[in-house]
């Protein structure tokens, strides 16, 4: 399918760079039917009902945004050079894949000093930045010194514009976050408040929990023209039998499964058999959801606004229809929503048409 039937035209004053404060006065916009109604995220639990269930990724972000000092080299290679490295996948307990900037100013055998406690080599460098570091520490031992010298990792259309500081540490960070291991926030989750919870405890509405451990693929643009030549990133998942039995139980009983952001969707959807229901499983998904995709387990969901041509957005389409999400965002736009990870959210419900 053309990407381009995915491209809208967005005015940078839309783009948030800090989020609602308190988190559940964030805007909500419903799409139920083609048709749009505004809320604040805190009505959540009066347009959900009794018996639903919400689907909640617990995922933690690291502090996966490191600057390093390229020693000078002897001969030809100017003075030290700081290079930014945004950690996206482990690979052994001393080892990680890292997107680096400027790449150019890398190569194979280079020493990176991220602190006393703290460097690396860099054992390969590929194309589009992306090279594997291999670090003097393992472990908790190179957690904790990553947590001491790292900042969150916020996505490049926030960081270009203002610096990182520590109130993005709590605000970039979800309410209910347990499993530590995303270089980026499962946003749809960051509306949450305890307050929130306890209101749709209240209502009847179940909680379920899983864990995705998102990568920092989910802000690489799309690079092809067509989405069949798009190379999906893959990431982690687990869900429990406990949660399965929980979201299979409201499922048998008529109830709706809404998940909670894309992450939680995309882990819900690769752990479903053809009868539409889960199963317990811990692996890596590569799932890419576009338009005439069988949702097998989802009635609903709550995301945030993505960029054009993205993949999420081909997500968001595929689940309301194409024509319904561009006529949604344009809605949204002429309506001073706030697009982005921290931007406002909306409440989609599977286009059954």
């Amino acid at each position: 399918m053309d990407v381009e039937h995915f491209n809208f035209e967005l005015p940078e004053a839309r783009i948030a760079l800090r989020p609602a404060s308190p988190r559940d006065s964030s805007r909500l916009l419903q799409v139920k039917e083609g048709r749009f109604t505004d809320y604040i995220a805190r009505d959540l639990a009066n347009l959900l009902c009794p018996g639903d269930v919400l689907v909640l990724n617990e995922t933690k972000v690291m502090r996966a945004s490191l600057t390093g000092v390229r020693p000078a080299r002897s001969h030809g290679g100017g003075g030290d050079v700081n290079i930014d490295f945004n950690l996206h996948k482990q690979l052994s307990e001393d080892s990680w894949r890292a997107f680096a900037r400027p790449a150019k100013r890398l190569k194979q055998g280079d020493a990176i000093r991220f602190s006393d406690a703290l460097n690396a080599l860099i054992i390969e460098k590929v194309k589009g930045g992306d090279t594997e570091l291999k670090f003097n520490l393992s472990g908790h031992e190179l957690e904790q010194a990553i947590e001491n010298v790292g900042k969150m990792p916020l996505p490049p259309y926030i960081s270009r514009q203002r610096v990182v500081d520590d109130q993005d540490n709590q605000d970039y960070q979800t309410v209910f976050a347990a499993q530590k291991g995303s270089v980026a926030a499962p946003t749809a989750g960051l509306h949450f408040t305890s307050r929130l919870l306890e209101k749709l405890e209240k209502a009847g509405v179940e909680i379920a929990y899983l864990t995705l451990h998102v990568g920092a693929g989910t802000f690489l643009p799309m690079t092809c023209d067509d989405t069949d030549d798009h190379n999906m990133h893959s990431e982690w998942y687990t869900i429990d039998a406990e949660n399965t039995e929980r979201i299979n139980r409201i499922k048998r009983s008529g109830g709706k499964v809404i998940a909670v952001g894309t992450t939680a969707l995309r882990a819900l959807e690769s752990c479903a058999n053809s009868k539409g229901f889960l199963e317990p499983r811990s692996e890596e998904t590569d799932i890419f959801i576009t338009p005439g995709y069988n949702f097998k387990i989802i009635d609903g969901m709550l995301t945030n606004f993505h960029l054009p041509k993205s993949t999420l957005f081909m997500l968001v389409s595929s689940f309301c229809g194409l024509d319904i999400m561009q006529a949604a965002y344009k809605y949204a736009i002429e309506n001073k929503y706030r697009f982005y990870s921290y931007g406002d959210t909306s409440l989609l419900w599977k286009n059954n048409g």
